[in-house]
């Protein structure tokens, strides 16, 4: 699994446990629905930090939450 992937299918999870689509996750977020899109569908290969930064605002986590993940560990350790 890649950064990109493992970071959609975080985005997918919080979404399905705040129980909003990704629509309102862009209006809570402050960014285009386009971008939460081009990730959730492969687009964005490397989203920025400063985007991911939004969305963890309008899911009201933070950054370490947003990354705090078993899969995000395996990868960090996949990198290494």
């Amino acid at each position: 699994m890649d950064i990109a992937q493992a970071t959609k299918e975080r985005i997918e999870e919080l979404c399905e446990k705040k129980k909003i689509n990704f629509c309102r996750l862009a209006t809570i977020s402050g960014i285009p629905y386009t971008t939460i899109k081009s990730i959730i569908y492969g687009q964005s290969k490397n989203p920025g930090i400063t985007t991911i930064k939004k969305i963890c605002d309008g899911l009201e986590i933070s950054v370490t939450d947003f990354f705090d993940t078993e899969t995000f560990k395996n990868l960090e350790q996949e990198i290494k």
